[in-house]
Parts: C-alpha cells; structure tokens; sequence
C-alpha cells in the first residue's frame, strides 16, 4: 500500500510539473485546495489507467514495440495520459490535455520527473 501511495505522488509530481511546462496543452483547473485534490485524482486515474490499460496495449502492440526497439513506449504512455484527460473529464475533473502532441511531450515530462523522483526516493530493494 505504501509503494502504490509513494507511486500516486509521483505521478502527481510528474503532472503538475508536466503542466506548468506544457502550459498550452495540459491544464489543470482549480487554486489551493482544490487544485491540489484535483492533481491528486488524475494521478489516481494515471496510476489506474498505467496499472490496467497500458499492459494490455503492451501486450497488443508486442510486435511494434520490438519493431522499434521500444521507442513505441512512448506513443503508448501519450495514449494513457490522454486516456487519463478523457476519463477526468467524464467524471468532471477538471484536468485536459489538448491534442497528441501536447500529451506525447507531457508523458516525456512525466517520465523524466518519475526517473528523477524514484532515483532519489528511498527503495526497500536497494537496501
């Protein structure tokens, strides 16, 4: 529970850096309190979305993914983050990502702070 609760943070990290870089096309909508909840709850959708959806688009996209060495990891990570967008905004979360592009450079975002975080962040493995 404690790894899920550290990954969800992250995520939320990931986010809301990815959204102050990407003003344009990721957004989030809310001041204090409620910007901080709605952050939150999108990282609790990725975090479901990523834990759920993207194996099994993994699985189906096997052959791709070892046609391109893995780069195609990154279509798949801009497909959950706008994944994320649609299902935020049918349970009326205030959090959109503009188009592909946007998503694509936001999951880049997102991977790079989740690396940096979890390089720093203490692990039980590493022990």
């Amino acid at each position: 529970m404690k790894k899920f609760v550290i990954k969800i943070l992250v995520n939320a990290v990931g986010l809301y850096v990815a959204s102050i870089v990407v003003k344009s096309g990721i957004a989030f909508q809310g001041t204090g309190f409620q910007l901080v909840w709605t952050v939150l709850l999108v990282a609790l959708i990725f975090g479901l979305v990523n834990t759920f959806i993207r194996p099994l688009v993994k699985l189906f996209s096997f052959g791709i993914l070892l046609l391109t060495l893995g780069l195609f990891t990154f279509i798949i990570n801009a497909l959950m983050l706008l994944l994320t967008s649609k299902i935020s905004d049918h349970f009326a979360v205030r959090f959109h990502v503009q188009n592909f592009g946007y998503a694509l450079l936001g999951s880049l975002i997102i991977t790079a702070v989740s690396l940096i975080l979890h390089a720093v962040l203490p692990d039980e493995k590493r022990k």
